[in-house]
Order: C-alpha cells, then sequence, then structure tokens
C-alpha cells in the first residue's frame, strides 16, 4: 500500500485526510436528514462567516480567501438553493449585502448541532484528555496565528 510507512504505519497526511473526509461524509448524511441535502462544499463556511452579520461579496472573498469571482459563484448557487440572499445595504443603496435566510439559518443550526453531537462521541469514547490534546495538535498544525484570524473566527461556535 504507497499510503504505509516503512515502520508499516499508516501515513499520517492520509489519516488527516480520511479523517476528514469521515467527519464530511458524517455531517453531509446527518444535515440531510434534516432536509438540507443539497449543500455544496462551501456552504458551511459561508453560512458561518454571514452568521456573524451581513456583508457584501468583496467582504465574504476576502473572508474566505477566494476570489470575488469564486464567492459570487457559491453565492449565487446558494440564492438559488434558498440558503442566502442579497438585500439593499441601507447604508449604501448601490450596494448589497448578502444575508442568512430561515433555511440558511437553519442548516448552519443543523451543523452545529452535529459538530458538538460528534466531539460529545469522541469525548466518550476517547476521554477529555485525549481530544483536548487532539485539539491542541490541530492548533498547532494549522498554526495559532491562522486559527486566530478574523477569518477564522467567524467559523467558530
Amino acid at each position: 500500500m504507497a499510503s504505509m510507512t516503512r515502520s508499516g504505519k499508516l501515513d499520517f497526511g492520509i489519516l488527516l485526510v480520511l479523517a476528514d473526509q469521515e467527519f464530511v461524509r458524517a455531517l453531509r448524511a446527518a444535515t440531510a436528514e434534516q432536509g438540507f441535502d443539497d449543500q455544496g462544499r462551501s456552504d458551511g463556511f459561508v453560512l458561518r462567516t454571514l452568521d456573524a452579520g451581513p456583508t457584501s461579496i468583496t467582504g465574504l472573498a476576502e473572508r474566505l480567501d477566494i476570489t470575488k469571482q469564486g464567492a459570487s459563484q457559491i453565492v449565487d448557487d446558494m440564492e438559488r438553493r434558498g440558503y442566502v440572499e442579497r438585500r439593499t445595504d441601507p447604508d449604501d443603496a448601490r450596494a448589497r449585502l448578502l444575508h442568512l435566510t430561515s433555511k440558511g439559518e437553519a442548516a448552519l443550526a443543523a451543523a452545529r448541532k452535529f459538530h458538538r453531537a460528534y466531539e460529545r462521541k469522541l469525548r466518550r469514547q476517547f476521554g477529555d484528555e485525549a481530544i483536548d490534546g487532539m485539539r491542541g495538535v490541530l492548533t498547532a498544525m494549522a498554526g495559532e496565528a491562522q486559527v486566530s484570524t478574523p477569518h477564522f473566527r467567524a467559523l467558530m461556535f
């Protein structure tokens, strides 16, 4: 198996990818059961970002570190599916701000509920010390400076 190290252990990077894929699969299954079976790859990031407050396409693009064109395509699709809406900016009638719809708020609530339940399950299975340690390792791997950016603060529970 190409992903095995010489010691016979599965490569650490592969394990991270597999764990992420399993988490996303379980999240999608749980939210689909609640009627959100049309979620896109970036929806969760957009929902969490807009939950912090309305923003423009430019603001969303900056927060997600993507192009304005990319943000616009994602928003167009999410708007079509009923998760976000554009409203006139009360301070500038020429500008439009992105807001969560009630469907978007419900989808975000379902995802957050899953996240909490998933962590509780892991804590029951492996213990608080192991999960706290895992959080520390993942934070260190991501980089404290990266995790502390406003971009990621918007993604916190």
